[in-house]
């Protein structure tokens, strides 16, 4: 079975969702942005904004190298 490509612009964040694949998918990029959208309060289509506090988010990863990765993609993207 195919497999539709996860677009993270229009995922709704107010569902859970499991973000799985291989190396080199684009998996960081995918949670950055996700995190970015989350703290904006861009959480759906058709939703009012709605930003949640980054107490409330908890992101896991599973290497202290894509831990750092993500945070200075973060950092980066905050400061654009």
């Amino acid at each position: 079975t195919m497999m539709t490509p996860l677009n993270p612009i229009q995922l709704n964040l107010a569902k859970n969702s499991l973000i799985e694949a291989s190396a080199g998918t684009g998996k960081t990029y995918t949670i950055a942005t996700l995190y970015l959208r989350a703290i904006l309060g861009l959480i759906g289509p058709e939703q009012p904004l709605q930003p949640i506090d980054i107490k409330s988010l908890l992101v896991v990863t599973f290497t202290d190298a894509a831990t750092k990765e993500l945070r200075e993609r973060l950092r980066a993207k905050l400061i654009e």
